[in-house]
């Protein structure tokens, strides 16, 4: 539990490293429709077991009722709640003794669209952002002049489909545009006909950028 509003009550799940023996921690946000589960399946996957990761659940295992390019109004209470949610997570870890940089966010879908609107509503450097199939959050025409924050040495993986039905590629690439111009270090990868999924080289760039994390002093 953690957090405040709709999401408020429900139950992370947990996998990966115990807090002892973690080298880095990961909060891993599952998308429209799934559950903490789903997300942490794809820790073999990724096979970096000195990492402790924690999945927060969605209420009705959806963190916002329309798409992330409605207007913000049409979201709420949902979106602050679940923003709520991810803070309370990085708070659990922070109380936990694992340094700010050893923390990492990654999210599929919707999840990845909330993780990318968490890091620019909370600027804190951490180790790194993993967006998968994601975005910042806002209707089609926003902008992100009003951002201010210094995200150097952060982490940014934004991979997606070129044409993805859910999430329009030049989201994706405003997205590059701002956590660039935060100072953080972005990659980004557009994958020509890919569909609505996580695929391997997603999975390489996720495991480069833990690795990265965890040897950086």
């Amino acid at each position: 539990m953690g957090g405040t509003g709709p999401h408020a009550r429900e139950v992370a799940q947990y996998g990966g490293s115990t807090t002892h023996s973690a080298e880095a921690a990961m909060i891993m946000v599952h998308g429209r429709g799934g559950k903490p589960s789903d997300i942490l399946g794809i820790l073999p996957l990724i096979n970096r077991p000195r990492v402790m990761c924690v999945a927060p659940a969605a209420a009705n295992n959806t963190w916002y009722p329309f798409s992330f390019i409605s207007p913000r109004e049409q979201n709420e209470p949902y979106l602050s709640s679940a923003l709520s949610v991810i803070e309370a997570n990085v708070l659990e870890l922070l109380e936990l003794n694992v340094p700010l940089e050893k923390i990492l966010l990654l999210g599929f879908s919707q999840g990845a669209c909330l993780l990318s609107e968490f890091v620019i509503r909370h600027p804190r450097k951490y180790g790194g952002l993993l967006a998968l199939s994601g975005g910042l959050i806002g209707p089609l025409g926003t902008t992100w002049d009003d951002v201010h924050a210094d995200l150097t040495g952060m982490h940014v993986f934004l991979g997606c489909s070129d044409v993805d039905s859910h999430i329009p590629k030049e989201r994706v690439i405003e997205s590059e545009a701002v956590f660039t111009r935060l100072g953080a270090s972005v990659t980004r990868v557009l994958y020509p006909g890919m569909g609505h999924v996580i695929n391997p080289d997603e999975i390489r760039q996720v495991q480069r950028v833990i690795d990265d994390v965890i040897a950086a002093d």
